[in-house]
């Protein structure tokens, strides 16, 4: 079992910036593929970005969000910037190998005025 703890989230303006941190329990972290998926009220969850030595991102999000990552202490980074408030949601992270899929308990980011 595979433990993801997230962090980052919170109120934001239209246009600013915030970071998410997800950090997990295991030390295979670096075999794992990494995700940040999305939900927003009343809708389904969505992929935003995923990496593993490739990034791939959501076309909602290309050229204003980054998926970084690093291996030696076991983290997943979304670097979330020029926020809309379509990007409201509860952002999840999620670590994915063979057929193991582990999800954190999500955190809330909003952006309004």
């Amino acid at each position: 079992q595979v433990q993801l703890v997230e962090s980052g989230g919170g109120l934001v303006q239209p246009g600013g910036s915030l970071r998410l941190s997800c950090t997990a329990s295991t030390s295979l972290f670096n075999k794992y593929t990494m995700g940040w998926y999305r939900q927003a009220s009343g809708k389904q969850r969505e992929l935003v970005a995923t990496i593993t030595t490739d990034t791939n991102y959501a076309d909602s999000v290309k050229g204003r969000f980054t998926i970084s990552r690093d291996n030696a202490k076991r983290t997943v980074y979304l670097q979330m910037n020029s926020l809309k408030p379509e990007d409201t949601a509860v952002y999840f992270c999620n670590a994915n190998w063979l057929r193991a899929t582990y999800w954190g308990q999500g955190t809330q980011v909003t952006v309004s005025s």
